[in-house]
């Protein structure tokens, strides 16, 4: 099981902690806090990346303010002064990090929406001509743009952390017909507009996934929103259809990790400083590139 170092908000009224983010309840709202770190293969590695959590939580409240036309989303503020009192003696570690949204029901469904054929896709098709159900042309390569963006919804596993691959009409037996398809059509409504606005500023949007809840019966987005971490993001100037791609976010870690000869189980080994260094910069470049704004 992988082993997650404690909260520094000892005092503040902790709902759940994930590998990335710590989630405390102030009943009707919920203050997400997103930490510097960073996993890999599933494990948390031991080193944090200088204010990745930052890029990750900034690069969310952009989209949000994005994507408002499409869809309501569950951001209530950033402005640490206006959280909660027991926050405040924490707002300055706070500040850019975190955001206090409304408490929504969260769907049981994951939304992914694949735009090229890459990782387990890629795997996919190379067996089976198909990703996850959905038949494709033939003669397609690693890395290659699809013709229409797919959306390939799955779900968590009861137990563990791996995502589980279903077909929409899965997600029509648990949600029911009219929302499966409202979640379906606004993943690709999102995904296409995000996709395009990454490409002018230098970024491919390869795959992503969306979370939605419900909050007084409207369908609203939570969660992140194409971030580093939910997405694929690959450097438009390097991009060659034919390889895996050079991957925009914790690929060197990931390859350092590889090379080390690590066996992927915990505890993860320390990562040398060049590592961090590099990593904390790319995460930085990516939200200025996105945003036009530096941290």
């Amino acid at each position: 099981m992988t082993v997650i170092p404690e909260t520094q908000f000892k005092d503040l009224p902790l709902k759940r902690q994930g590998k990335v983010r710590d989630i405390f309840d102030f009943g009707d709202m919920l203050l997400l806090v997103t930490t510097d770190r960073l996993s890999a293969f599933d494990v948390v590695l031991p080193d944090p990346i200088p204010d990745k959590g930052k890029v990750l939580n900034q690069i969310s409240v952009f989209w949000f303010e994005k994507m408002a036309d499409l869809v309501g989303n569950h951001l209530v503020t950033t402005d640490v002064n206006a959280y909660p009192a027991p926050c405040l003696p924490y707002k300055d570690v706070l500040d850019k990090r975190s955001m206090l949204v409304k408490k929504a029901d969260p769907l049981p469904v994951e939304c992914i929406v694949r735009g090229y054929i890459t990782g387990s896709g890629w795997h996919g098709y190379q067996t089976t001509g198909h990703v996850c159900g959905i038949q494709l042309p033939q003669g397609l390569k690693e890395s290659d743009k699809l013709s229409t963006p797919l959306y390939t919804p799955s779900t968590k596993a009861e137990v563990g952390d791996h995502d589980i691959n279903i077909s929409f009409e899965q997600t029509v037996d648990i949600l029911g017909k009219e929302t499966a398809e409202k979640i379906r059509d606004l993943s690709l409504e999102i995904y296409n507009k995000g996709a395009s606005m990454a490409l002018e500023k230098g970024i491919i949007i390869a795959d992503t996934k969306f979370e939605f809840g419900v909050l007084d019966g409207e369908i609203i987005l939570i969660d992140e929103v194409l971030t580093p971490d939910s997405s694929r993001f690959w450097p438009l100037d390097d991009y060659a259809p034919g390889r895996s791609q050079k991957s925009f976010d914790k690929q060197t870690v990931r390859d350092w990790l590889v090379n080390s000869g690590w066996d992927k189980t915990p505890p993860g080994p320390k990562l040398p400083k060049e590592v961090i260094e590099n990593t904390a910069q790319t995460y930085k470049d990516i939200y200025a590139r996105l945003t036009g704004d530096r941290l």
